[in-house]
């Protein structure tokens, strides 16, 4: 059973998130957007099983800085997963997955009891 949590390290969602996981001793992969940015198949897969609306974070700081040709743009599955793909910030954080499928995206209480039954 492998558990990879995606997001940002400088993230506070991802960092209580990987601090929650490491206090409980789940054993756990971290990939680093900033690093290895976003693998475009696993894009495609959680906008396959979420939905690309579930995936973009209107509420973030980076959404907000994005002109409003760019936020007026994104309408559909393609817009939505280009701009994602070019900037990684405006994916809802953390995405997390267990053998390759989708478990949680964001930390809150749902996240949270979604993974104590990993």
């Amino acid at each position: 059973m492998t558990l990879i949590l995606y997001g940002i390290p400088n993230c506070d969602t991802v960092r209580k998130a990987r601090a929650w996981l490491s206090e409980r001793g789940v054993d756990h992969a971290f990939h680093d957007y900033k690093r290895q940015g976003v693998p475009p198949d696993r894009l495609d897969a959680w906008i396959g099983t979420v939905g690309w609306e579930a995936l973009l974070n209107r509420q973030g700081t980076t959404w907000r800085k994005l002109d409003e040709a760019t936020k007026a743009g994104i309408v559909d599955a393609a817009s939505a997963r280009a701009l994602m793909l070019a900037n990684a910030s405006v994916i809802r954080r953390p995405v997390i997955e267990r053998d390759g499928r989708v478990i949680a995206i964001g930390f809150d209480a749902r996240a949270q009891a979604a993974l104590d039954k990993v």
